[in-house]
Parts: structure tokens; sequence; C-alpha cells
């Protein structure tokens, strides 16, 4: 697998390459705006061929756009629901300008609605934004954690995959939300075997474009969203090195989203504890 991490695209596009090799960086993640927001700017050209000349250089492959956390396809409000689609369509076009392979973005939220009906209308908007949007971007979307939340576990993300039907729909599984919504606990052989072939049945591990690798801050099952350096949480350094032994999933793009061990963002450090991870398995096989 390549290992990889979210970059700061602070100062502009063509700053995020340099950044991303400073940290041994083989792949990345970026926003296209910020996070909390559903602002998209779009770069001028001199930037992005600045951009894509040093991603070449540097082999940096793939890359995936995070999309803003403002969004929800599932929601009954028109005014919020329009923001959502129009910054999500931004942000794929934003991936296809860049050459980006895709966009990650978090499923909806029925909001103390009924979900089942909530996440009929996440499904009839991700279908809108794929025939909206370049046919060469994928959405990919992300397993969440929380029971309130829409895509918490791969039956829900599984449901929606089908009902899209659609090539260009991927997933991105997140380790912490995996064990922060209760889908596996400890990150041993037997429950590795489990939750892969849990998300095969649903989704096919073919369609996982990429991996989140971030240790859990809370404990198994706790709803809480709190991402922690590797080997600083509850799955501990133990559980990856245990995960990337298994052959079905060894070619999926790790890629982190972890606070750092200075608190400044992933890391050089968080980088290389994977990259060691990695290169033992190489030498067993």
């Amino acid at each position: 697998m390549r290992i990889g991490a979210h970059i700061s695209s602070a100062g502009g596009l063509s700053k995020i390459p340099c950044r991303a090799k400073e940290i041994g960086a083989e792949c990345i993640q970026i926003f296209a705006g910020s996070p909390r927001r559903y602002d998209i700017f779009f770069p001028k050209q001199e930037e992005v061929e600045k951009y894509r000349e040093e991603i070449q250089k540097n082999g940096t492959d793939p890359v995936y756009i995070h999309a803003s956390y403002l969004l929800n396809l599932a929601s009954e409000d028109s005014a919020i629901l329009e923001k959502s689609l129009e910054n999500l369509k931004k942000t794929m076009q934003f991936s296809f300008l860049i050459k980006a392979d895709g966009v990650v973005y978090h499923p909806g939220s029925p909001k103390g609605k009924n979900k089942e009906e909530a996440i009929e209308r996440e499904i009839v908007n991700i279908i809108k934004v794929l025939k909206e949007t370049p046919e060469e971007t994928f959405l990919v979307i992300e397993n969440t954690a929380g029971k309130k939340k829409i895509g918490t576990n791969p039956d829900e993300i599984g449901y929606i995959f089908k009902k899209v039907n659609s090539p260009r729909l991927k997933v991105c599984v997140d380790t912490a939300h995996s064990f922060e919504s209760g889908n596996i606990k400890d990150f041993n052989k037997k429950n590795l075997e489990e939750w892969i072939s849990w998300w095969d049945n649903k989704v096919g591990v073919d369609n996982i474009a990429l991996f989140h690798i971030n240790d859990s801050l809370t404990d198994f099952e706790s709803q809480h969203d709190r991402h922690g350096n590797i080997g600083e949480g509850f799955i501990g350094e133990k559980g990856f090195q245990e995960m990337a032994t298994f052959k079905e999933i060894k070619n999926i793009p790790w890629i982190l989203e972890v606070p750092g061990f200075d608190g400044k963002g992933p890391d050089k450090e968080n980088v290389d504890i994977l990259k060691k991870i990695r290169n033992f398995n190489k030498k067993m096989l």
C-alpha cells in the first residue's frame, strides 16, 4: 500500500507537493476550501500547472479532495441541501481541474428525523451530483462515527452503494470511525477478517478507494469522532501492524488524518511508523 496524509493547502495549491515531500507522503488528501465553509475558490491555471508538475515529479499518487464537513445530502432543509449540492458539485469540478482522483465526503444526518427516509434522500442527491459532474472524477463515501449519522457501518454504506449503482461511487473506510461506531473492537486477526469480509460482502474490497488510518482517542463504540496519532489511541500500533498483513487490502492507499505528534497535523513521525509497518510485512512475505 502507499502511505500518505492529509496535507494543508494554506498559501495555495503549489505549496502542497513540497509539504507532502517533507513528511514522506506518497499519496495525499487536501481540502478545496475551508472544511467549515461552503465556499470553493478555484486556483488560476498557472497555479494548477505548477502544482501538477511537482506532483508528477514527486510521484505523489493518488490524490483525493476532502469535501466540506458542512455537507448534508440527506437534509430536509432546502437551504442546507442547496448549499450542500452546490459545494459538492464545485468540489468535484475542483478535483477534475487539478486531475485528482476524486472527492471524499461524509454522508449526511437525519437530524433527529426518520433515518430511513434520510438515507433515501441521500441516494437521490448522490445520483444528482454524479449526473452533474465530470465523469472522470470519483465520489467517495466515507463511513462515519455516531449512530445518529448515516453510514456508520458497512450495511448502510452498502445499501447506498447498491442503490446508486454507479462505477463512479467508491468507498473510504476510516479506522477510527469503524472502532468508535462499534464495527470492530480489537484489531486482531479474527476481528479484522470479519470486518474486511463485511466490507467485501457489502461493497466489494475493489471498491474501497482508500483507508483513513487514524487511531482513536475514544473507546470502542463511543460514538465520538476523535482521531489520535498512531500508537496513542485505543487501536494501537499493533492493530495497524495486524491490519497490514491482509493481502485482500494490501494495494489500498493508507492516508493519515491525525493531529500529529507536534499538534500541527499529520507529520513525518506518523508516516514513518506506517512505512515501518509496511516494510516489515514486505520482508515477511
